[in-house]
């Protein structure tokens, strides 16, 4: 077995998004995160301050990819121009495929106390960037966890680990997976991870070592090199971590805003159908 090691590491940038809400940027903000093909775009957002949150995403378009929101404290409302509503709740998954165009909201449910959570975005094939909207949600206590030695536990969302627990996400366009994977201060993980997947681990709580001996602090991205494993040890105090890896789409980007195609006349034709009425 030979280790996936970093091959970059970074630590964010603060920004903001929707009306207001402060967020950190962890990949496809400029030239300094830049994306791991299939992923886009990767933001985390936590504050116990309402003032930081209660703006929420008000009404906004999407087309050719999708978004993968995770809460791990708060609860969020999703409403969207094809009549779907639901709320996400602490521990919650929902696998948004934009397709050929949604137009949704994503608006606190509290006004007080802490709101934490992750939004990927996962580009999709030009054969599927138009195909229709769907959704996979999913409760925390859907979400199968594993418990292996030493205290780790790891949450499957998407993917099936060695030993067999699947997560229930259907990732077939990308392979994605998914895990969100909690260490006792010195345990270790360990699992495979073929070197056609296109892949990264998210330090948000503690702090983890590679086998190359590289540290990786919370909160911190690290794109993993080639090889065949990834292992990771918490360091002196407990770790959570993401493990999050996909095929390679492998195909030209065009991207504006919330629109994610393949050429510009693609992106042209989004902005019209969108200002016409037509998501």
């Amino acid at each position: 077995m030979t280790s996936r090691n970093p091959v970059r590491i970074t630590r964010g940038v603060p920004t903001s998004d929707g009306a207001g809400v402060r967020l950190t940027r962890l990949m496809g903000g400029g030239p300094g995160l830049p994306s791991v093909d299939p992923f886009l775009m990767l933001d985390l957002f936590d504050s116990p301050e309402a003032t930081d949150y209660i703006g929420g995403f008000p009404a906004h378009p999407h087309r050719g990819f999708e978004t993968v929101t995770y809460m791990l404290e708060g609860r969020m409302r999703h409403r969207d121009n094809r009549g779907h509503e639901s709320v996400l709740d602490s521990g919650d998954v929902q696998w948004m495929t934009a397709g050929r165009g949604i137009v949704h909201s994503e608006m606190p449910e509290q006004k007080e106390g802490r709101m934490r959570g992750f939004q990927l975005w996962v580009n999709l094939p030009a054969r599927l960037k138009m195909s229709e909207p769907r959704f996979q949600e999913l409760p925390d206590a859907k979400l199968p966890v594993e418990t292996r030695d030493g205290g780790v536990r790891v949450k499957v969302i998407a993917g099936t680990t060695a030993r067999g627990t699947q997560g229930p996400i259907d990732t077939a366009a990308t392979e994605a997976v998914y895990f969100d994977v909690t260490l006792p201060a010195g345990a270790t993980f360990e699992e495979p991870l073929p070197i056609e997947l296109a892949a990264f681990v998210v330090a948000y709580e503690g702090a983890l070592r590679f086998d190359d001996g590289r540290r990786l602090d919370a909160v911190g991205l690290a794109e993993l090199g080639p090889g065949d494993t990834v292992r990771l040890q918490a360091a002196d105090v407990p770790a959570r971590v993401l493990v999050i890896a996909g095929r390679p789409v492998n195909e030209p980007v065009a991207w504006q805003g919330p629109f994610v195609m393949n050429t510009r006349e693609e992106l042209q034709q989004a902005v019209d159908d969108y200002r016409a009425g037509r998501f």
